[in-house]
């Protein structure tokens, strides 16, 4: 597995699991279970998606140590604030039956969310969270939290795949020490990704899936990734992606994909601003 470093020194692999979209207690655990036992070291997941018990309980009888586990979750924008960030931090430090986090995120860019970097800055000045970061903020939001605060962000996890590639985003990011992480790398199949006759003839050069394919892209440009099944075969095969490279007439053709445009809704869209703020109340 390829580590990368964050910029707080602490390192995090550029491959894990993601658990969004899998609530049901045992077929989380099982999935998280199945991931370790296949390699996976790094774990991603969130308060909103209702599965932290899931994930804590697989850890604790994985038989791996936890200091050899990176283990992310997330803030929700209910918990916007100072006060609020506090005690949702606890409650998932508890729901995941942990003494600390390796990754805190803000998991959407409204509400009060000075108040919870505040908060982050103390649960991280304190040993109760390795790094801290954002999820969903654009590059003019992630300088609003860097000047306007202490710490810089160490992880922004946006969304990112062959159809909205956030090569720009990733740019601003670089220069300031952001690591980029992807959510939804195979667009949760939209676009007919899995299909796709570009993706699907570099893959036969390799012997390679589509998705194996797509992995390799993003890590190839440092980009984390945490790809989501809860197939034993297919963890198996979304983490087989360090045997192979492609070449850079692979990337540019790859890169001719990107349409530069969200394929699930925009963060700075009014409606979908005020969409969220219904979630809150």
């Amino acid at each position: 597995m390829k580590n990368i470093t964050l910029n707080n020194g602490i390192e995090m692999p550029i491959l894990g699991l993601g658990v969004y979209q899998v609530p049901d207690y045992d077929e989380c655990k099982k999935t998280v279970l199945d991931a370790i036992e296949v390699g996976y070291r790094s774990i991603d997941t969130a308060a909103a998606y209702q599965n932290e018990e899931a994930v804590g309980s697989a850890i604790q009888h994985s038989g791996v140590a936890r200091e050899d586990l990176f283990v992310t979750t997330k803030l929700w924008i209910s918990d916007a604030g100072y006060e609020k960030t506090l005690k949702a931090f606890a409650l998932s430090l508890k729901n995941l039956q942990l003494d600390y986090l390796d990754l805190y995120l803000i998991h959407q860019p409204y509400g009060d969310v000075h108040g919870s970097w505040r908060a982050m800055e103390e649960l991280y000045a304190q040993g109760k969270v390795r790094a801290i970061g954002l999820s969903n903020f654009h590059p003019d939001r992630v300088m609003d939290i860097i000047v306007n605060n202490n710490i810089v962000p160490a992880v922004n996890q946006i969304e990112a795949h062959p159809f909205y590639q956030r090569t720009e985003d990733q740019q601003v990011l670089n220069e300031n020490g952001v690591q980029i992480e992807s959510w939804a790398s195979f667009a949760e199949g939209r676009n007919d990704l899995f299909t796709n006759e570009i993706l699907t003839s570099i893959g036969e050069k390799y012997d390679k899936s589509v998705a194996q394919v797509v992995l390799r892209w993003l890590i190839q440009r440092d980009v984390v990734v945490i790809p989501k099944s809860v197939k034993k075969e297919r963890l198996v095969e979304n983490i087989d992606v360090f045997d192979f490279g492609l070449t850079q007439d692979d990337m540019l053709t790859i890169q001719a994909l990107d349409t530069k445009e969200s394929l699930f809704f925009s963060h700075r869209d009014p409606a979908i601003i005020k969409w969220f703020s219904t979630l809150v109340r």
